[in-house]
């Protein structure tokens, strides 16, 4: 029974140490959300002609990271909040408490991890994903 018990609590051990640098940094999820934001920023400039020069997330605050599996790879849907600061020819226009959701998957070979960006093309089926390399 004892033996038992060391060799289940020597498997936790070893498992949680495997997992912990599975892990989303702030850093990374900083950087995941700043390329979320290019996207849309992009898009904004095209359709409404607006001249951002650029922006700045501050305070990002992790609230869940939620583990789960898309296309057979482990990924974390991570919640949260930060501040942005949009930077207009002559102003700053700063929000605070910004929601993000992004979606983040790590590669086969656990080096690199890219944003997932879910592309739903129907009510009834399952999202396609495009994916970004996160620099």
């Amino acid at each position: 029974m004892v033996r038992f018990f060391f060799t289940a609590v020597l498997l936790l051990l070893l498992v949680g140490c495997n997992n912990i640098g599975l892990l989303p940094t702030s850093e990374l999820v900083q950087r995941a959300v700043a390329l979320q934001l290019e996207q849309t920023q992009e898009k904004l400039n095209q359709q409404l002609d607006l001249n951002f020069q650029g922006f700045e997330i501050k305070r990002l605050k992790i609230r869940q990271e939620q583990p789960l599996t898309i296309q057979n790879l482990p990924a974390f849907r991570v919640l949260g909040t930060y501040d942005l600061t949009f930077q207009l020819p002559k102003r700053q226009l700063t929000k605070l408490q910004q929601p993000f959701d992004v979606y983040l998957q790590i590669q086969q070979e656990g080096k690199t991890w890219r944003l997932l960006l879910p592309d739903k093309t129907g009510k009834d089926t399952e999202p396609v994903w495009r994916s970004y390399l996160i620099p």
